[in-house]
């Protein structure tokens, strides 16, 4: 009887080394993978501070280029400032003798240049684009 329980104590032995080493397979794969996981964090926190820099050096670069001393927004478009043209235009055209014509040229003047110049004549350098538009015969197009 020893013999057999010998035997069986043998291939417990056996099946239980078999276990263990398998069980030690997938502990050593689950430590690879954190440790791959770990390097693509790191890796990609390495980029992102890499881009940010790069950004950061190319705006410092455009703001010395154009003298400017302000940290230089990309994002911003230059709106116009909002003018209400039939306002303007009425103050412009209040003393013409030809009312309906002064007022179509000026709102026309006035939607594609966005300013009206101050007075009812004149004045023409506070609003450049507006003095330079022209009609098709060269003379001045804005009153």
């Amino acid at each position: 009887m020893p013999a057999v329980s010998i035997h069986k104590k043998q291939s417990l032995t056996i099946s239980l080394s078999l276990i263990n080493t398998s069980c030690h397979f997938p502990v050593t794969i689950m430590k690879l993978f954190a440790v791959f996981v770990l390097v693509i964090l790191f890796l990609q926190a390495l980029a992102v501070v890499e881009a940010s820099t790069m950004i950061n050096n190319a705006s410092n670069n455009l703001a010395n280029r154009d003298g400017a001393s302000d940290v230089l927004d990309i994002h911003k478009k230059h709106h116009p400032q909002k003018i209400y043209c039939s306002q303007a235009c009425n103050r412009r055209c209040k003393e013409s003798s030809r009312k309906n014509m002064c007022h179509r040229a000026c709102r026309t003047c006035c939607k594609r240049c966005h300013c009206v110049p101050p007075g009812t004549y004149g004045n023409k350098q506070a609003c450049p684009c507006y003095a330079s538009l022209r009609t098709h015969g060269n003379r001045p197009k804005c009153p």
